[in-house]
């Protein structure tokens, strides 16, 4: 693997491991303090920074529904998917384990089938079943991988991408945490239910399957709103060329 190459799966790795840790962290350690609206923030806070720590190095995924709206549509190769995917999972269960570790420390935090999980039926604050858990994942991830796609150049974070994208999270989580804790990432879901184990364990199939579903439909529904970037570009540059003759005519 090439240098490049290494730093990226590394970050990709790192970053799922930071939102994991901070962002679950801040529902496990402080959710009755600062309750729905700053779990939310903290989300939304935490990738916003990694977006624009890590976007100029790996893209900042740090979310396999993200890497695969980005496979299918063809802004990253399918080796890369594999490796940003084994680095997210990995770091996901990195992150939750060390959160874990963290969690035993305090006296009397209940961790067996809490710990920031995801979870429907008797687990959803609203009692949502699973049915609706599914659409209402599938929907919120499609708003992330979407507002993804939009906003950055092939694979990678720059500028002031990671501000729309981490205002987006904070929003779905807003929607998404009465409703399914929200997972949006099987990464973010992974590796606190392996260590919350039970309910949490045996629901987590929805909430690795029906994010990866909400990223392909925002791949495929992006082209639909959104033109090429050769036709972005090739229009820019008719609209500088018109411009200049403008310019030349005012001249003579």
């Amino acid at each position: 693997m090439r240098t490049a190459e290494t730093r990226s799966v590394i970050s990709e790795f790192l970053g799922t491991l930071l939102l994991v840790f901070f962002a679950v962290g801040a529902a496990v350690l402080a959710g009755e303090s600062i309750g729905t609206l700053g779990i939310a923030l903290a989300f939304g806070f935490t990738l916003l920074a990694l977006a624009y720590a890590l976007g100029p190095i790996s893209g900042c995924h740090v979310n396999p529904a993200v890497t695969l709206g980005m496979l299918v549509a063809r802004r990253i190769k399918a080796r890369t998917a594999v490796e940003y995917w084994v680095a997210q999972l990995l770091g996901g269960i990195a992150g939750a384990a060390l959160l874990f570790l963290l969690a035993k420390q305090v006296p009397g935090l209940k961790t067996r089938e809490a710990f920031g999980t995801n979870g429907y039926g008797d687990r959803s604050a609203v009692h949502l079943n699973v049915g609706g858990a599914f659409l209402a994942e599938v929907v919120l991830t499609f708003l992330l991988v979407y507002v993804v796609l939009a906003v950055t150049h092939r694979v990678a974070v720059l500028g002031f991408d990671g501000l729309p994208i981490g205002l987006a999270l904070a929003v779905i989580h807003l929607v998404g945490i009465p409703l399914t804790g929200t997972s949006v990432n099987p990464a973010r879901s992974l590796g606190p239910a392996l260590f919350a184990g039970g309910a949490a364990l045996s629901q987590l199939w929805l909430f690795l399957v029906a994010p990866l579903v909400g990223g392909v439909l925002a791949a495929v529904v992006h082209p639909l709103t959104h033109p090429p970037r050769a036709a972005l570009n090739a229009a820019a540059r008719a609209a500088e060329e018109a411009a200049d003759e403008v310019r030349a005519e005012s001249t003579e």
